[in-house]
């Protein structure tokens, strides 16, 4: 018998970083999810059906009680090769949208999943709860610090569920390795790292405008983020790459690594910031974040560091990517396979009398719990139960990261080290500041506060 707990503790996450769910059969979908009382249907519509989008779906129909009723894109093409997904587990075929605005009118939907890129998050978001949505809503939260804060205003002012999509904060072993750097067995940290080194990430490819491919409503698409000629490299997963869009990999994957850097040290805004990087790896391909980045966090008594490369995976510690806690009596690494603790020889500054060398900790390994699918189930228990305090990624901890990461972008793009303002919630150069703010085209609006 398949049920859905024992699924969850075979889940192996992909080497991608991605959740279970995009590989999983859907067909097998089909085993999982049981008969259920209509009056305890949740009614989810999703906005955004490539990639984590659909994921997201995926991992929470595991959950028989949730119930896919609608499913928006500007790709036709998308909406068709998923409605043919969710025929192999004998789903009924959801109501199609190509304007978002137009599913939020329907009343069947209870909650919404956000799965468009990052310069769609801020508009979608408040209008979903102005609809009386619950929201799930894929990271980082916005393209921009103003975003962010606006984002932060409105589900604060809302009784509406809004989880976020950092998933780690839903797997154990990220957890338990948390509650070990929080017992001060590590000593003194001075030093918190954070790393993406991502080997899979190749060249995007210059290639020449072109026409809109059919059934794509390209202006859609573009919403808020200005108007440009069609460019295969600027749409659907590449459009990370691409600022008017994303913050490449210093959000796509930092604001889940960065994320527990700022847990384990409990810190949230830094006092500066500084960046250095650029296009080292494929300075002549079409993207325009940097391949090649290393930024340095200012905190009272220690630093953090982020660093990522496209093209090569030799991280720290022998890992691809992960976090590593730096303590004066050993150091903790953490990624998605595992946590470890490795502990200091020797360190000069101390008085040896009385001090005890700790032990290693071997690697205590993701035992194959799936995260995603643990984080699906917790919000789905928080807006059954109507709950905010319950969930495991609320808007306050996507907002703290986002607004980290983007300052790590703010400092790259300004060239200096730039210091944070903590009571004015701005920088104290004016230069930096102007990248706090977005501009919004094509006659949308940034939501009011």
């Amino acid at each position: 018998m398949v049920t859905r707990r024992n699924f969850i503790q075979k889940s192996v996450l992909s080497t991608a970083g991605m959740g279970a769910s995009l590989l999983f059969p859907v067909e097998v979908l089909a085993t999982l999810r049981k008969r259920t009382s209509p009056n305890d249907y949740i009614q989810v519509g999703l906005i955004g059906c490539k990639g984590m989008g659909f994921a997201n779906l995926i991992s929470m129909l595991k959950i028989s009680s949730v119930q896919v009723v609608a499913l928006c894109d500007i790709d036709e093409n998308v909406l068709k090769s998923r409605v043919e997904e969710l025929k192999k587990a004998n789903i009924k075929k959801p109501k199609l949208y190509s304007d978002y605005r137009k599913m939020l009118e329907d009343k069947d939907i209870d909650l919404v999943i956000i799965g468009t890129p990052d310069h769609w998050h801020c508009l979608q978001l408040t209008e979903a709860l102005m609809a009386g949505k619950d929201v799930y809503c894929e990271k980082p939260i916005a393209n921009s610090i103003q975003e962010c804060e606006v984002m932060l205003k409105h589900v604060n002012a809302s009784d509406r569920m809004v989880q976020i999509g950092q998933w780690q904060r839903s797997q154990p072993h990220f957890l338990e390795a948390i509650d070990f750097v929080h017992s001060g067995k590590l000593g003194q940290i001075r030093l918190a790292k954070a790393w993406a080194y991502q080997g899979w990430m190749k060249p995007v490819t210059v290639v020449a405008d072109g026409p809109v491919p059919a059934g794509v409503d390209y202006d859609m698409w573009l919403g808020p983020a200005p108007k440009r000629v069609f460019n295969q490299n600027r749409f659907h997963f590449n459009f990370r790459w691409f600022w008017d869009y994303a913050g490449g990999l210093m959000t796509d994957w930092g604001v889940h690594l960065l994320d527990y850097a700022l847990y384990g040290m409990k810190a949230s805004r830094p006092k500066s910031v500084m960046a250095l990087g650029g296009k080292f790896a494929y300075p002549n391909d079409a993207s325009e974040t940097p391949d090649t980045l290393q930024t340095v966090f200012e905190f009272d008594e220690f630093s953090v560091l982020w660093e990522h490369a496209t093209g090569i995976d030799g991280g720290n510690y022998g890992r691809n990517h992960g976090i590593a806690f730096i303590g004066n009596m050993g150091t903790l690494v953490l990624d998605r396979n595992g946590w470890e603790v490795i502990p200091e020889k020797e360190f000069q500054g101390w008085d040896k009398e009385g001090i005890d060398r700790m032990e290693r900790i071997p690697l205590k390994t993701n035992d194959g719990v799936s995260g995603l699918d643990l984080h699906t189930e917790n919000f789905i228990e928080s807006v059954k139960n109507r709950d905010s305090t319950t969930l495991n990624a609320p808007i306050q901890v996507g907002y703290d990261t986002a607004v980290v990461s983007h300052m790590g972008n703010v400092a790259y793009k300004t060239g200096n080290r730039i210091y944070w303002d903590e009571e004015k919630n701005k920088f104290t150069e004016e230069k930096a500041n102007q990248f706090i703010k977005t501009t919004y085209h094509n006659g949308w609006k940034i939501p009011k506060i």
